[in-house]
């Protein structure tokens, strides 16, 4: 939920993107082709190292659903190149221009969730051009992302579902372990969800920011009752549960159907980008956002990622427009997740209440680091 701005600003930055998007024309000079077979249970890849070029993936439909097929970096987030709506028993091709790296393959069947993931090697092959267009670079940025969002919007439902049906069935320890990792999809993407007016509060309203008479419902009403207050809580009856887990899928169901609509601007990104980490120092570094739980670095990450995405396909525009200004948010990315590391607990992180003052200081200042850099983003972008 996006709240006025208490201590900092936003900012972001990683490594050049390790590829662009092309045309998906067989005759594209592609290299291959790579088959893929997606079923129910996998995703079979033909070869899963290959050298650097424009890549053909053939993708055949083997299973009983409509399925997609990703090629995403090596974090498993930003999203490289995807076909989707391949019916049974159909095959269609991608064809992405790869840069030597890792990478990770996902077959969706359904075209929900997280998908059937597999390791990807691009070798060096032939050298990969930039475009020196800042036109085109935009144009692809702007897909890129686009096709990020929607992946993350996938996961979300898959992750919501399972999250209410826990909740519902009285599941409270499956439903309270749901609850910061499927939000994450959440937070990646809230700028996004912002731009649809009633959703976000509906989906995302804090306690503190209820106005008299408006009803609360979301993720954070259902927090207080997984991670009740000690004293004048009454818990929620059954039917109460399903109401407000219910009103929780449904409107899930709406964000990912404006979101299949949606397009995107630079600016977008890159004001997406600012808003996120607006986000972190609004809420999440104050510990403010996740009041009952304390999984605010749950948040931090993903908002911390939102951002990095958006930047990493924004960077071949920026580079050409004002290297240094790529080269300060590389350096002060790094450094805040560098930081954010140090607070990893297994597969999350401590609890906000663990923090130390010191450590929260620390966070907020690397933030601020970043900040001022990341606000000159969209003006580096738009200026001549």
């Amino acid at each position: 939920m996006h709240r006025p701005l208490i201590a900092l600003a936003g900012a972001l930055a990683i490594t050049a993107p390790l590829v662009a998007c092309t045309d998906n024309d067989p005759d594209a000079g592609a290299a291959g082709p790579i088959s893929v077979v997606s079923t129910s249970s996998e995703c079979k890849l033909s070869s899963t190292e290959v050298p650097s070029g424009n890549l053909l993936f053939k993708v055949k439909n083997e299973g009983s659903q409509v399925t997609e097929f990703y090629l995403l970096g090596e974090d498993g987030l930003s999203v490289v190149g995807e076909i989707e709506n391949i019916g049974p028993g159909a095959t269609r091709n991608l064809v992405v221009q790869a840069h030597q790296g890792k990478y990770v393959t996902a077959c969706k069947p359904g075209m929900v969730g997280k998908g059937i993931r597999g390791e990807f090697t691009v070798t060096k092959g032939e050298d990969v051009t930039v475009s020196a267009d800042i036109a085109d670079l935009i144009d692809t940025a702007t897909k890129q992302y686009g096709l990020y969002v929607k992946d993350q919007t996938e996961q979300l439902v898959e992750g919501t579902q399972q999250f209410v049906a826990a909740y519902k069935a009285g599941d409270d320890d499956k439903a309270r372990s749901l609850y910061a990792p499927v939000r994450m999809h959440w937070e990646r993407i809230e700028p996004v969800a912002e731009s649809f007016g009633t959703l976000d509060p509906k989906l995302d309203l804090r306690e503190a920011d209820l106005e008299e008479g408006q009803t609360w419902t979301g993720w954070h009403r259902i927090e207080k009752d997984l991670w009740p207050p000690a004293n004048g809580y009454t818990a929620m009856t059954d039917a109460e549960r399903t109401k407000i887990a219910d009103q929780l899928m449904a409107d899930t169901n709406s964000l990912r159907s404006l979101v299949a609509k949606k397009t995107y601007k630079a600016q977008d990104l890159s004001n997406g980008a600012r808003e996120l980490l607006d986000e972190v120092a609004s809420g999440k570094v104050t510990g403010e956002e996740e009041f009952w739980s304390h999984t605010d670095l749950w948040d931090f990450q993903a908002n911390v990622d939102g951002a990095r995405i958006a930047f990493t396909d924004l960077r071949p525009a920026v580079e050409k427009k004002d290297k240094a200004l790529a080269a300060t948010l590389d350096r002060r990315f790094t450094e805040l997740q560098k930081l954010l590391d140090q607070h990893k607990e297994g597969d999350g992180w401590v609890l906000y209440d663990k923090l130390t003052k010191d450590q929260v200081k620390e966070l907020s200042d690397s933030v601020n680091a970043l900040s001022e850099p990341l606000s000159q983003l969209t003006a580096a972008l738009v200026n001549k």
